[in-house]
C-alpha cells in the first residue's frame, strides 16, 4: 500500500521491513503532511491478477503505468482525492494470509470508499474468497471497551467506508426471471441470507451478513471483458479505440460515481480528516499492528488528537513569534505593543483552530494562550 502527492509517480505508503513487519514510509507520509484540506480516500483491493490496477489507472487519469501504491489527485469541492492501491490478495507465492488480512483491514480503516475488485460473477465462491470481511471483528475494534455484538455491528457501520464491488469480465445478463435488474440489485440479491441455523447455512450467511451489517452504503458495477484474450495480455498498452465500448462506458460511469459520490474520510464522531491527519492515523494503526495489538478506532482518535494538537500549538506559537518580530519595532508604547499582541494572538489562535483536532475542552488552546500572554512586554 503506497502513496504520493500531485506527482509523476505513486509512492509506497506502507511496506514490509526486513523482518516482515509493516512500516510506514516517511517520504509518502511527508506528502500527506502537506495536505491541509479534507481528503477523500479510495482504496482498491482484490485478489491478485484480477486487473484491479486498471481501475486505479482510470481514477488517476492515466491509461497505464500506475505502479503498486497510491497517488493523490486534486479534486473540486475543496477536497483532495487520495488513491490507495494494495498488493493483490491471496498470492500463494507470498503465502502469508495474516499479511493479506492486515492489508485488507488497513484499507478499511484508512479509506472513505473501499473498492473490491473480482472476476466473473458474485456467487458463493466469490463471497467465500472475500473471507477477510468476516475477520474484521477479530482484527478491528471500534471502542476501547467492547459492548454487545449488535452494538458492535452498528458501530462498524458508522465508521466503515462505503463499499463498491467491481465485477470484471462479467458475462451474465442482468435479469431476475424475466425482469431486468440493476447491478446494485444484483449485488443485494447475492447478499440475501438463507433461513435456518445449520452450520452450512451459518457458513453461507456469514460473509453476506458481514457485508450487510458493516457497510451501510453498497454499490456494484459490472464490467464486460475489455478486449479479446490476445489483446488482454497487453491490456495497459491498448488505446481506448481498441477497448470494448461497453467496457469503456462502465469504466467512465464507475469513475464518475467515485468522483461525485465518494465522501471525505471521517473518524469516530464524524470528524473529517485532512491529509496530515490521514498520515498520522496510518502511523497509529501500523504501530498498533507492529506491536501485536488489535487496531482500535477510539484509541486511534485519542492518539491522533494528541499528535495533531501538539503540532497545532507549535505551529501557532511559531506564527505568533514570526508575526510579532515582523510588526513590533522596539522601543514601542506599551498600549500599542499590547494591541499588536492582541491582534497577533487572535491570528495565532485561528492558525491553531484550523490545525487542531477534537480539542473540545480547549486544553491545547489554553496551552497556546498562556505562553502568548507571557509575551506581553510591559
Amino acid at each position: 500500500m503506497a502513496c504520493g502527492g500531485l506527482m509523476a509517480a505513486p509512492l509506497c505508503l506502507i511496506e514490509n521491513d526486513e523482518s516482515g513487519k509493516l512500516r510506514l514510509r516517511k517520504e509518502a507520509k511527508d506528502i500527506l503532511d502537506g495536505i491541509n484540506e479534507p481528503v477523500v480516500v479510495v482504496s482498491v483491493v482484490g485478489l491478485y491478477r484480477t486487473g484491479k490496477s486498471y481501475l486505479m489507472n482510470r481514477l488517476a487519469g492515466q491509461q497505464s503505468g500506475f505502479a503498486l501504491g497510491s497517488t493523490i489527485e486534486s479534486k473540486t469541492k475543496g477536497h483532495t482525492l487520495v488513491l490507495l492501491d494494495t498488493e493483490g490478495l491471496g498470492d500463494v507465492k507470498k503465502g502469508d494470509e495474516k499479511h493479506d488480512t492486515w492489508i485488507f483491514c488497513l484499507a478499511v480503516l484508512l479509506s472513505s470508499t473501499l473498492v473490491y475488485n473480482s472476476l466473473g460473477v458474485i456467487d458463493n465462491t466469490a463471497l467465500e474468497k472475500l473471507h477477510y470481511v468476516t475477520e474484521l471483528t477479530e482484527n478491528i475494534r471500534v471502542k476501547a471497551e467492547v459492548g454487545q455484538h449488535e452494538e458492535e455491528s452498528a458501530d462498524f457501520m458508522r465508521v466503515f467506508p462505503s463499499f463498491v464491488w467491481a465485477v470484471r469480465d462479467f458475462t451474465l445478463e442482468l435479469k431476475m426471471g424475466n425482469k431486468q435488474i440493476t447491478s446494485d440489485e444484483y449485488l443485494e440479491s447475492a447478499l440475501t441470507l438463507k433461513s435456518g441455523s445449520s452450520p452450512q447455512t451459518e457458513q453461507y450467511n456469514l460473509p453476506r451478513r458481514c457485508l450487510r451489517h458493516f457497510f451501510a452504503v453498497r454499490k456494484c458495477f459490472v464490467f464486460p471483458r475489455p478486449a479479446s484474450t490476445q489483446n488482454m495480455r497487453r491490456m495497459e498498452e491498448l488505446t481506448e479505440k481498441e477497448l470494448d465500448s461497453e467496457f469503456l462506458e462502465q469504466a467512465n460511469t464507475f469513475c464518475h460515481y467515485i468522483f461525485d459520490s465518494a465522501d471525505p474520510k471521517t473518524v469516530t464522531g464524524g470528524r473529517t480528516i485532512t491529509g496530515t491527519a490521514l498520515g498520522n492515523l496510518a502511523e497509529v494503526y501500523v504501530e498498533a499492528i507492529r506491536s501485536g495489538k488489535v487496531p482500535c478506532l477510539e484509541n486511534a482518535v485519542v492518539s491522533l488528537a494528541k499528535i495533531q494538537n501538539v503540532r497545532a500549538v507549535e505551529q501557532a506559537l511559531q506564527f505568533y513569534m514570526t508575526e510579532m518580530l515582523s510588526i513590533a519595532q522596539l522601543p514601542m508604547h506599551p498600549e500599542e505593543l499590547s494591541d499588536i499582541h492582541t491582534v497577533t494572538e487572535k491570528k495565532a489562535i485561528d492558525v491553531f483552530i484550523i490545525m487542531s483536532f477534537n480539542d473540545n475542552d480547549q486544553i491545547y488552546q489554553q496551552e497556546l494562550m498562556v505562553p502568548a500572554d507571557t509575551k506581553k512586554l510591559k
